[in-house]
Formats: C-alpha cells, sequence, structure tokens
C-alpha cells in the first residue's frame, strides 16, 4: 500500500522537474524519516536570520500532526513571515507528508520520503512543492540525518527553477533531557545545473536537543542551532528553535 502510494506521488511529481528561485525559510528544520503510528503533536517552529546588509527576517509556524498509520505521517501549518523591514503577517499554508519506507533499524540506514505542498497566501505565487528522501542512520551514540529535497512553484505566474537543497544533522545522544550536536542546511541551486559556490547558500552551526516526558504518553521535544553563513551568498547568521508537544 505505502509503495503504491509513493509510487503515485513520484509520478505526479516527474513531469514536475522543469523549469518554472527559492529561499530556505528561518525556520527550516531537519525532518527525520521516523513515524510513530497513532502520535499526535502540537509543533511550534520560529526562526530569524540576520542578513550581510544588517536587514533581518523572521519566521514562524505552528501546526498539529498525527502519525495516521506505521508509515505515514501527516501535518498541517500555518505560516507567518516577517521581511525586512516590514511587519509580520500570515505566509501560507503548509500540508506535510512523511512516508517510513522500511521498520525502524531493519537496514543499516532508515530511509523515509517528504512531500509538502504550500499555498502561499500571495496566489501570484502558485503552490510551493519540497519533495525528497530523508536517510538516518546510527554509529554508536551517534545519530545523523541527512536529506536531499527538491524545491519548486507550480501554476505561479512567473516560472521558477526546480531547486536542490539539503538538512544535515550530526547529534551525540547522551542524556534525554539534553543533547548536543550541529546542523547544517543549504540549496546548491538549479538541480541539474548547480549555481557557482560562491552564489550558494550553506549554513552551519551547533544545535542542542532534548525529550522532557509530561506523562505516560506526554512529552515536549525541543531542538535549537546557532547557524553561520558560510558563503557570501548566505545569511551572515540564523537561530532557529523548534518545540513539539506530543500525546
Amino acid at each position: 500500500m505505502r509503495t503504491a502510494i509513493l509510487a503515485g506521488a513520484l509520478a505526479a511529481l516527474c513531469p514536475l522537474l522543469l523549469p518554472t528561485a527559492a529561499h530556505a525559510g528561518p525556520n527550516q528544520y531537519v525532518h527525520t524519516p521516523i513515524v510513530e503510528e497513532g502520535e499526535k503533536e502540537i509543533d511550534f517552529k520560529w526562526g530569524l536570520e540576520k542578513h550581510r546588509d544588517g536587514s533581518s527576517e523572521t519566521a514562524t509556524s505552528i501546526g498539529f500532526g498525527w502519525g495516521a498509520t506505521s508509515w505515514w505521517f501527516t501535518e498541517i501549518y500555518g505560516k507567518w513571515h516577517r521581511e525586512p523591514a516590514a511587519r509580520t503577517s500570515f505566509d501560507a499554508w503548509e500540508w506535510e507528508n512523511k512516508f517510513q519506507l522500511a521498520p525502524t533499524g531493519k537496514y543499516p540506514v532508515d530511509v523515509g520520503f517528504l512531500l509538502e505542498i504550500e499555498r502561499p497566501k500571495d496566489r501570484a505565487e502558485g503552490y510551493e512543492l519540497v519533495f525528497g528522501p530523508l536517510l538516518q542512520s546510527e554509529w554508536g551514540p551517534v545519530q545523523g540525518n541527512l536529506n536531499l529535497l527538491w524545491e519548486r512553484h507550480v501554476r505561479a505566474s512567473e516560472p521558477h527553477d526546480t531547486e536542490l537543497k539539503y538538512e544535515a544533522q550530526l547529534k551525540y545522544r547522551g542524556s534525554e533531557r539534553l543533547e548536543w550536536g550541529a546542523q547544517a542546511f543549504g540549496e546548491f541551486g538549479r538541480w541539474d545545473h548547480w549555481s557557482k559556490s560562491s552564489q550558494q547558500e550553506h549554513l552551519v552551526g551547533p544545535a542542542i536537543f532534548g525529550k522532557i516526558k509530561a506523562g505516560a504518553t506526554q512529552a515536549i521535544k525541543y531542538n535549537a542551532a546557532l547557524l553561520f553563513g558560510v558563503t557570501n551568498a548566505s545569511p551572515r547568521t540564523a537561530l532557529r528553535v523548534q518545540a513539539e508537544y506530543e500525546f
């Protein structure tokens, strides 16, 4: 069943990998491939970017998610954005779907697939699609994640390129309440013709993670990172925070 659904999604997306620029939001986060059936969550994300010209922007989102099956997690978000020299305003609705493709730990690498559909408030932007594989593995107490994602706009008033971006994370699993590691986010440019390295966006920096139990089946999970741009095209710094109430 999961293979049929994923195959259908891929078949629908393949024609979209044609010319139709993207910039990751300040509250971007690392997706993981693991799905917990029946789990519900309220998810809050916030981020602040400082640009090299001294301006800044913020992004906030609040969502409700549900583990519909042992392999499918779905979530609806409302998103707000503050551009430089502007006020915070509602930005978009987003529907996120995550598919876990094999039982956790069955293979050396846990594999999932992400499909996000965003409907911006500005209808001229059409629909934004983000899709691609989610990879996770473990080496003793260290857990690593790498996600390669394609992003494009469809039915927009102006053509946009399909762009390739990534999310990466290393985490040392010590105390469940407080763990540490690093996160990285970046964009290569057009998926089939990458931008020059100086024109790509890359952010990397230290991160903390934790989970605090709030009852037999309830918990608060959090992670936060302070990121630094490594190219002139990247923001100078970024601070991002995510908190989830699971029940």
